[in-house]
């Protein structure tokens, strides 16, 4: 049995950290719903502002899409969406399901990681990443590299689970890196940013939103 339970909890871990496969349709549906609230709360967060014009936002790791939707409509026609995913099968949904929105030029999706993303410096006025600090091993990487991407005095949002509520979830001891959420801000703070922290009641699992703004 216990053999069973591992196996069990190291797929969840393993898609919810890169879902694929005919799971991963699954646990795409799930993703967006689960997150959603966190990702609106980021995005709001960001203070991307309605209908900015020439915006250019992004969402890293965007596993289902639902941050993708929200950005669409907080730019407007005039702003440009990014979307970045290590999933290639996340990006071929995306890709299907926003092929109108590619063709006009307001998104742009691309595979890409937190620390390796195919944009120029400076290239974006605001960007989010939910729930996806879990999966990166080098968070100084992972923070120079979002701080490149992000103009100065633009804004970046780090949205992480509260890590004691994550850590009474039995799958997270499967491949989940749980940081206490001062390491994570020290982390951006070492990469140039100021930091501000917000908190997001969000049950079941509370969230941190680190609003952080590269100097």
């Amino acid at each position: 049995m216990n053999g069973i339970r591992t196996r069990v909890l190291s797929t969840i871990a393993g898609q919810l950290g890169n879902p694929h496969g005919t799971l991963g349709k699954g646990f795409a549906f799930m993703l967006n719903r689960g997150n959603k609230r966190a990702i609106a709360g980021a995005i709001d967060a960001a203070g991307i502002a309605a209908n900015a014009a020439n915006a250019a936002v992004a969402d890293i790791g965007f596993g289902g899409g639902a941050g993708l939707s929200i950005l669409l409509e907080r730019v407007g026609t005039n702003g440009t969406v990014h979307g970045f995913e290590i999933s290639p099968d996340m990006l071929t949904r995306a890709k299907s399901k926003f092929a109108e929105e590619i063709r006009t030029g307001r998104m742009q999706l691309a595979p890409g990681s937190m620390t390796d993303l195919p944009l120029a410096d400076d290239a974006l006025d605001a960007a989010i990443t939910v729930n996806t600090v879990y999966f990166v091993p080098d968070l100084a990487a992972a923070f120079a590299e979002l701080v490149r991407v992000v103009r100065p005095g633009g804004s970046l949002v780090v949205g992480i689970g509260d890590p004691d509520a994550m850590a009474k979830m039995p799958f997270t001891a499967y491949g989940f890196t749980l940081r206490p959420v001062a390491e994570v801000i020290a982390a951006l703070e070492g990469a140039g940013c100021t930091v501000v922290h917000k908190q997001l009641a969000n049950p079941p699992i509370p969230h941190h939103l680190l609003v952080a703004r590269p100097a």
